[in-house]
């Protein structure tokens, strides 16, 4: 059954169920979640640890199945995919920005910003070209041919945040984006992340425990017994 269409929504949920199985019985981790999120904002999703935060970023992601609902990304549903067809629209459609950056050790920052554009069978110079804007606009202009190893933690996750972008995806999926960094460093690489997103139109969800990143959002939504709730940030 598909999710009916709401005006100037990038995504729409409803009815995401998701549970696993242990051995004292099953855990529900989401029960009936439902969201909708609009093109260039910017959504934070705050919740308890082991809430479900990133099991709900990898479901709406295609990482995970879902147990039951419906997900509709720019009119496509996700949970309909093959798993080929569901791959592409990661490449393409869906960016993803974790805690620990996950760059490719053995290349530099701009070998592992055009690699999303490589895989996806765009020309070595048209890649390069756009991941090269998105690290200028960084502020990365000195760190282009530096390796992960060389660069500081805040410097990777910016390279982080420009190989999610680089693709222009509709929706950017962040699980605690800053969660490695001081808080210093925090506040930079989500100031530059939101502003970036911002002029790219790119829709987000941010999930964090920060309540003043969250302060700084759009929406803020907590999860608590896998059920989506609006929420003043400062509780978490």
């Amino acid at each position: 059954m598909p999710v009916a269409d709401s005006a100037g929504a990038v995504l729409q949920v409803r009815g995401l169920h998701k549970t696993f199985h242990s051995p004292t019985g099953p855990i529900h981790i989401l029960n009936g979640v439902r969201l909708e999120l609009s093109r260039g904002e910017f959504m934070a999703v705050v919740g308890e640890s082991g809430s479900g935060k990133s099991t709900l970023l990898h479901v709406i992601g295609t990482l995970e199945p879902a147990d039951a609902g419906h997900a509709v990304l720019n009119g496509r549903q996700l949970f309909d995919l093959k798993p080929k067809q569901a791959a592409e629209v990661r490449n393409r459609e869906i960016g993803f920005v974790y805690q620990a950056h996950h760059l490719i050790p053995e290349l530099d920052a701009l070998e592992n910003v055009m690699l999303p554009l490589l895989v996806r069978g765009e020309s070595r110079s048209a890649a390069r070209g756009k991941a090269e804007n998105l690290l200028v606009r960084l502020g990365l202009k000195e760190r282009l041919f530096h390796r992960p190893g060389k660069l500081s933690g805040g410097e990777a996750q910016r390279v982080a945040v420009a190989r999610a972008l680089v693709g222009e995806p509709g929706l950017l999926l962040a699980d605690e984006p800053t969660g490695n960094l001081d808080e210093y460093t925090a506040e930079e690489v989500f100031s530059a992340m939101r502003q970036l997103c911002r002029e790219e139109g790119a829709a987000v969800i941010m999930v964090t425990h920060s309540s003043h990143l969250a302060g700084h959002c759009d929406r803020t939504l907590r999860l608590h017994e896998g059920v989506l709730h609006a929420s003043s940030v400062g509780n978490d």
